[in-house]
């Protein structure tokens, strides 16, 4: 160690030689050994008091550093609690070395985390504050534009699970906000379309609401609180609601108008001005989406043609009148229902000169009996079908008998086999009458004890007509059989003479039996009478104008001539096919007892 290094030295001296010095000294001067202890002892005294205040500023400066390395260990703990950490990089697990080594080790990581922790309160003061926004968006507390508090953050937990429970928040709120904004889009859209077909000002209908509703405000900045919400459905609510009721009133006017253009054959051109109000008389709520189709100036000139219109029916009330009862006498009559045409109309004439009942209150009386004979016809409809087959099944019996009596039926002329395949139809459909017939009287007696009442074809009793029907068909049927019997008889006898005498029938009695044969199988009576056309079908005689007398009883009612209906028609059949079957059988038995 030089001389300037060594701490013992003082101007290139050290204690020794400086000590030998004084020694010398004191030599000159004489000092007692005394003097010499005492200043010794003073020297060391001296030495000694340097040495502990400087040993007690070394041991004040060494706590100094402890505590500063206490406290800078307190502070890193204190730091990785608050940020969650339980190590940090570069951080000795163990404390080695010198004091001052450990707090060069502890200085920068602490540094680091207190770096680390401005950020993290930034992080945590930025989510707080979005998520504080949101929050009072859906409070409704926050107006257009107004700033937010700055909230309040706590620097004793800053661990990112507590950032990562603020980021889960504010994704809740977020996701909360986008429905709640999509709900609040949604009504205003809602309101926008039904404003635009009620044609109402969409503008201040939003803006009674809220005044971030508007267009002019960004879709992030609406407002998206509970209060607006609530607002905004019972906008819609209501508005709704009116749609629905100007659409029901638009409806009711455009069947109105409807009903009296059918009824005043109002022509098809001046119908369509009206389109736009009757387009939509069958549409639901839902399906009216046209701009301005529930206006109210539409509905008002709506009200106004419809007024127009029942002033011109009060003038037109005959003639509408009569057009309903000629449409409720077309009912009655495509149902063979018996009414008195004349008399209807004079009444009804009558009524509508006397002005004492109201033309409405007389048009929707007049309707209700249309619905009525509706009903009535539809519930005779299946009954009115059936006699229908029965008489068209009826006419191609006579017609087939007709056929039958034809001799030249299978020559082959023109159109004999078109008449051949109509006689093999004729034949099916006669053999399905019988039971036609029960099916038609069950039928007939079931709607009667339904309805308490007897089944009317045209003023004549069906059942009396089917009775007497099956009555004239079982006596004809009777006829026939007796007809057969009587010419086997006659067949038996005539062979019977002829193994007996051994000869045949000399020429001209052969010619005149031949001759009767011919007259009895042909049907004829002795005055000529063709029998079996007037048997035919049970007596049913096709007249001049080629309809069956059945057919003609129940139109007599049309015609006016309820003397010649079915039920007396078919009794002069019934005696007649008796005197014919007695006088038949009386030729019959002459024939036969002349040798």
């Amino acid at each position: 160690m030089t001389e300037m290094q060594n701490p013992l030295i003082v101007d290139g001296k050290s204690c020794g030689s400086l000590l030998q010095e004084l020694q010398q000294i004191w030599d000159e001067v004489g000092e007692s050994d005394a003097e010499r202890d005492m200043m010794l002892l003073q020297l060391e005294q001296d030495c000694l008091d340097v040495y502990k205040r400087k040993v007690d500023e070394a041991s004040q400066s060494r706590a100094q550093l402890l505590q500063t390395l206490e406290d800078s260990r307190a502070e890193l703990t204190n730091l990785l609690s608050a940020l969650g950490e339980h190590s940090f990089p570069g951080l000795p697990e163990k404390p080695t070395g010198t004091l001052k080594e450990q707090l060069s080790a502890i200085t920068p990581v602490l540094e680091k985390l207190w770096q680390q922790k401005e950020e993290r309160i930034k992080q945590f003061l930025d989510i707080q504050v979005q998520i504080q926004r949101i929050c009072g968006e859906i409070a409704g507390k926050l107006q257009l534009n107004e700033p937010t508090a700055t909230p309040k953050v706590d620097d004793q937990d800053l661990s990112m699970k507590r950032l990562d429970e603020f980021h889960f928040r504010f994704q809740e709120l977020q996701r909360e906000k986008n429905d709640r904004l999509h709900k609040v889009l949604d009504y205003v859209s809602t309101v926008h379309d039904l404003c635009a077909v009620l044609g109402i000002d969409f503008f201040s209908i939003v803006m009674e609401v809220h005044p971030t509703l508007s267009d002019s405000v960004s879709i992030q900045s609406k407002s998206i609180s509970n209060d607006t919400l609530a607002k905004l459905a019972n906008t819609v609510q209501s508005l709704k609601e009116e749609k629905k009721q100007r659409l029901q009133k638009l409806q009711e006017l455009g069947t109105s108008l409807t009903e009296l253009w059918n009824l005043m054959d109002t022509p098809v051109d001046e119908r369509r001005l009206f389109d736009h109000m009757t387009c939509n008389i069958a549409a639901s709520v839902d399906e009216v989406t046209v701009p301005g189709a529930l206006a109210i100036d539409i509905i008002e000139q709506a009200e106004v043609e419809v007024e127009r219109l029942d002033q011109l029916k009060s003038s037109k009330m005959k003639e509408l009148a009569l057009k309903k009862q000629v449409e409720l006498e077309e009912i009655y009559r495509r149902a063979h229902m018996e009414v008195d045409s004349e008399s209807a109309q004079e009444k009804l004439m009558a009524l509508v000169d006397s002005g004492n009942i109201d033309p409405s209150e007389l048009l929707a009386s007049m309707e209700e009996q249309i619905c009525k004979a509706k009903e009535e016809a539809l519930s005779r409809k299946e009954i009115m079908e059936k006699v229908e087959k029965w008489m068209s099944a009826c006419e191609e019996e006579s017609w087939l008998e007709d056929y039958n009596k034809d001799d030249n039926r299978y020559n082959s002329s023109r159109g004999a086999h078109l008449n051949l395949k109509r006689a093999e139809r004729a034949r099916v459909l006669v053999n399905k009458i019988p039971a036609l017939v029960d099916t038609l009287i069950a039928k007939t007696r079931s709607w009667e004890d339904e309805r308490k009442t007897t089944f009317l074809y045209d003023g004549v009793p069906l059942l009396a007509m089917l009775d007497e029907y099956t009555v004239l068909r079982q006596e004809r049927e009777e006829e026939k059989r007796r007809f057969r019997d009587q010419k086997r008889f006659h067949e038996q006898l005539t062979t019977e003479q002829e193994s007996l005498f051994g000869s045949r029938p000399s020429p001209s009695r052969q010619l005149s039996s031949k001759k009767g044969a011919a007259s009895r199988t042909n049907g004829s009576s002795a005055n000529g009478t063709p029998l079996n056309r007037r048997l035919s079908l049970g007596g049913q005689q096709v007249g001049t104008n080629g309809v069956t007398p059945v057919r003609q009883g129940m139109s007599a009612s049309k015609e006016g001539k309820r003397e010649h209906s079915r039920p007396g028609a078919l009794v002069n059949y019934v005696a007649l096919a008796k005197e014919d079957s007695i006088s038949q059988v009386s030729e019959n038995e002459s024939a036969l007892s002349s040798p």
